[in-house]
């Protein structure tokens, strides 16, 4: 009976210090989201490697789920709802609905909105950062698992790691800033690129 007891306090014990873990990392992510998620707008610089897409460096802007991202020879625009992606080498414009992971894929404050439901959350700290982990609750979720590597002081993620299809992606982000932007830079405008050939795959 003693041993039973014990064994009921130690799970007891274990499922509290848990619990208080993801009420931590839940607090940390609200403050991150409401720094990133400002109505106003905020750019940064970013580096993506690893998964199916090739290494690449741009920059990207956001605004509230709205992202409009500049890579290399791709342009990306995402109005919440739609994204088009332009590829400078093809000329053409592809209009599609991004699924979740896609869109975390080219906009890595996607987390944004993603952990508040669907998400088991738990968190480590360090001197200088916070590392939440985010593990998906069903397994078969386009995003699987996220670790955010975050700032103590400026609440601003630096690193963001996901795991998609089977497939780790890194992301490194730098250089953030607060920016008034306007809705229009979230949607293409085909009067900017007259030539480019638009397919529709939705």
């Amino acid at each position: 009976m003693k041993k039973i007891t014990m064994i009921a306090l130690l799970t007891l014990t274990t499922l509290c210090v848990s619990a208080q873990k993801a009420t931590q990392a839940q607090k940390v992510l609200d403050k991150t989201a409401a720094i990133i998620g400002n109505k106003s707008g905020a750019s940064a610089n970013f580096h993506i490697s690893g998964g199916d897409i090739k290494s690449t460096s741009g920059t990207i802007s956001i605004k509230g789920n709205m992202f409009y991202a500049r890579a290399g020879g791709a342009v990306v625009w995402y109005n919440g709802k739609t994204q088009w992606s332009y590829l400078k080498s093809t000329n053409e414009v592809n209009v599609t609905t991004p699924t979740e992971a896609q869109r975390m894929k080219m906009n890595p404050y996607t987390f944004i909105t993603m952990y508040k439901s669907g998400y088991n959350l738990r968190m480590t700290t360090s001197s200088a950062n916070y590392q939440v982990h985010m593990t998906a609750q069903n397994k078969n979720r386009g995003v699987s698992e996220i670790y955010l590597t975050i700032n103590r002081k400026s609440y601003i993620p630096s690193v963001i790691k996901m795991l998609s299809g089977g497939k780790w992606s890194t992301i490194t982000i730098s250089n953030f800033r607060k920016k008034n932007l306007p809705n229009s830079m979230f949607t293409f405008r085909a009067k900017d690129f007259p030539t480019a050939e638009v397919i529709d795959l939705r």
